[in-house]
């Protein structure tokens, strides 16, 4: 199934590679490298590269590509869950996946590809299951192996492994017994000129913190589940029971894991929780002229944080002398990016930013405005209305401390002028 696995950093070395079957030589990254020349943006390489004797399928995360090669055809999706599974492993296992964490922990992170794929095929891929088998890496232990010669390879099978939970290991202790869930919803839009809607969706998921003692079995049910599209699940979800009576029933995994991902497009109408009013003339006596101002919208009273605006400049402008009313802003002269690092929006006074533009003397004119990529954070607030209605919990004697937060942030949010 998969042959090969090949992680590749930024600057397009690849400093790892793992086999499974037989060793397929480095040289077949050249078609990858091929692809990756002709796009302008790493997220635009194509997931799916045929080769005359291998399939190349990738995922870019963590600001580097994981290259899987097949060499017969597979469902791609297969291969692409299987590598988002690897990243997330990683993160889980080291807080957070890097070139020089990988490099720092190469023999752990060789074990764990060893236990996940079994002769190209996945086995193990709970982090529950591997955390039983591979013992995650901390200075006590790194320092004990390298005087033993020990690795962090447990002796003895993990006791989910062979039951009908795999995802669960047997036998949790707490003494706070807690549920959390935390419901992300991101905002993907397109904005035309006149403020207009082209294109709203939503991506959302909900991520979950579980430490309850036992074998407990959660019931997540929801006050409005008609609102979704698209769903996608944890393994551990009843998919019937969610079919016939719109209720998530799971027994769940320890730890943090993501219990299901939803999509809503549309379907509905996707409320803009921001709006910009702009005007950016390039056509002035020496230069041009910006002005900008950001403001809430259908935020339900909510404060809308970490605003950021991105504006990708033409490459006939130079510089900018701009005056924030809020925030600070920063003009990369290299990659012509303005960014403004508005922060929290005050609804008393909005935050604005102007000035001039500075362009090339002789360049030719400017063809088309940029456009605005917009980040932000709304806490407790669920764009889409979506709520969570009860958790019941059955199979155990204990009450436990549940918590739900909601989140709405700024995927691919972009206004143009």
């Amino acid at each position: 199934m998969i042959h090969s696995l090949f992680i590749i950093n930024s600057s397009g070395d690849v400093f790892m590679e793992k086999h499974w079957k037989s060793v397929i030589s480095r040289s077949v990254c050249d078609y990858f490298f091929d692809q990756q020349r002709k796009v302008s943006s790493p997220e635009d390489v194509p997931p799916v590269i045929a080769t005359p004797h291998h399939y190349l399928i990738s995922v870019y995360r963590c600001s580097m590509f994981f290259v899987a090669v097949c060499m017969t055809e597979v469902p791609p999706l297969f291969v692409i869950e299987f590598l988002h599974t690897v990243v997330s492993t990683l993160e889980d296992y080291f807080s957070e996946c890097s070139e020089s964490l990988i490099k720092e922990n190469y023999v752990v992170v060789y074990e764990l590809l060893d236990e996940m794929l079994d002769n190209g095929f996945p086995l193990a891929t709970e982090s529950n299951i591997l955390k039983e088998l591979i013992k995650p890496p901390n200075i006590l232990r790194t320092l004990a192996n390298s005087v033993t010669g020990k690795s962090n390879v447990s002796s003895t099978l993990p006791s989910g492994q062979l039951s009908n939970i795999p995802w669960r290991r047997t036998g949790v202790k707490y003494t706070n017994n807690e549920a959390y869930f935390d419901i992300v919803e991101e905002v993907d839009a397109i904005i035309d000129k006149s403020g207009s809607t082209v294109f709203a969706e939503i991506q959302g998921y909900i991520d979950c913190c579980i430490k309850l003692s036992g074998m407990p079995d959660l019931t997540l049910s929801f006050m409005n589940s008609g609102l979704f599209d698209d769903v996608s699940f944890h393994p551990c979800v009843r998919f019937k029971r969610w079919e016939s009576e719109r209720l998530l029933s799971f027994i769940p995994p320890d730890g943090n894991f993501r219990l299901m991902s939803y999509h809503i497009g549309s379907q509905s109408v996707v409320a803009i929780p921001v709006y910009v009013r702009h005007s950016i003339n390039f056509r002035e006596a020496g230069g041009g002229r910006l002005d900008i101002t950001v403001g809430p919208k259908q935020t339900v009273g909510r404060t809308v944080e970490n605003v950021v605006l991105e504006i990708p400049m033409p490459k006939a402008v130079l510089n900018c002398s701009l005056t924030p009313s809020q925030g600070k802003y920063s003009f990369d002269p290299v990659s012509r990016t303005l960014v403004w690092d508005v922060g929290r929006i005050d609804t008393t006074k909005l935050p604005n930013i102007r000035g001039t533009i500075n362009l090339q003397s002789g360049a030719p004119p400017v063809e088309s405005n940029p456009a605005i990529n917009v980040h932000f954070t709304i806490n407790q607030m669920a764009v889409s209305g979506l709520r969570v209605n009860r958790l019941d919990m059955y199979g155990e004697k204990y009450k436990p401390f549940k918590g739900v937060k909601y989140i709405t942030k700024a995927g691919r949010f972009q206004i143009r002028m």
